[in-house]
């Protein structure tokens, strides 16, 4: 193991069937809109990642190499094992990149859950974009489900592109997955979710954030309330959308990506998948392949 940024340990990883090690991934800190520093790691696909490259001799990707950007769930972050397994997944089928929300790991500032999280994202978007991917697709879970569709919503343009000769809507994503997402904010119908609002708008839950979960939460209400994922996912259409949920969630039911699905129409596919809990932990290599698989089929 060696260690990252912020004293973080980063453990090796190697994905499985690769049958050479590319390169070293490039790790970066990434700045938004708003001036936040986000913690952020590219890795080609196929390669063996210790955390230790500072990217120099990264692997130039070509630009029809597709490229995942995954958005973890609220308390973790771009080291964090259940988001490197997810990497390793999807290492498989394209290049990744990994980061860590605001007020999260190793980044900056204070996690708003899931308000202005939308410019992390749109700053990781922006960077694989730059390193000259021409296919992305956005991969969410829970917290990080509601920010990759509002993502889709706010930062797809009314304009046209042409790509492979065909003349498409111009968007920033290609394809867009939520996983275990909510439909709605301020849901409290769980166990779970009570837990979750007490951590967000207690002080003392605000201190068992930062020190006993690694994440340091905003202390301000949202001001005005974000676009809601039920919102945001009616406005995501022509993008390809795959909305996936366990039937076993504890903290959001199946009434949430039924409402998600039913705002997409045609654009949104449903999978509800028997036994499944909740986010990345509940998410087995099998689902994330076929998640692999369904965005090269629909990301162009």
């Amino acid at each position: 193991m060696s260690t990252g940024p912020a004293g973080h340990v980063t453990r090796s990883l190697t994905v499985p069937n690769s049958e050479t090690a590319r390169r070293a991934p490039l790790r970066r800190f990434l700045t938004t809109d708003d001036g936040v520093t986000i913690d952020a790691v590219y890795e080609p696909g196929g390669v063996v990642y210790d955390g230790s490259g500072d990217g120099s001799d990264a692997s130039t990707p070509s630009s029809d190499h597709l490229l995942f950007v995954v958005a973890h769930g609220f308390t973790g972050d771009a080291d964090r094992p259940h988001v490197r397994r997810v990497a390793e997944v999807f290492a498989q089928y394209g290049a990744v990149l990994t980061f860590s929300f605001r007020g999260h790991g190793a980044s900056g500032g204070r996690s708003t859950v899931g308000d202005r999280e939308v410019l992390d994202l749109a700053a990781a978007v922006r960077w694989a974009r730059e390193l000259g991917h021409t296919r992305v697709a956005t991969v969410g879970f829970s917290m990080g489900g509601s920010v990759v569709l509002r993502h889709a919503a706010l930062h797809g343009g009314p304009g046209r592109r042409e790509r492979r000769g065909r003349t498409e809507a111009a968007s920033d994503v290609d394809a867009v997955v939520s996983v275990s997402a909510p439909a709605r904010w301020y849901y409290r119908g769980t166990a779970p979710m009570r837990r979750v609002h007490w951590l967000v708008t207690r002080p003392e839950g605000r201190l068992v954030g930062r020190y006993g979960l690694r994440t340091r939460i905003h202390h301000r209400d949202w001001n005005p309330v974000p676009l809601s994922p039920v919102e945001a996912a009616a406005r995501i259409a022509p993008t390809p959308l795959l909305i996936v949920h366990g039937d076993r969630d504890g903290y959001f039911p199946v009434d949430h990506p039924r409402m998600l699905a039913a705002a997409a129409g045609d654009a949104g596919e449903l999978w509800l998948e028997p036994g499944m809990g909740h986010a990345e932990h509940a998410a087995e290599d099998g689902l994330l392949r076929r998640i692999g698989d369904w965005a090269v089929s629909r990301a162009g």
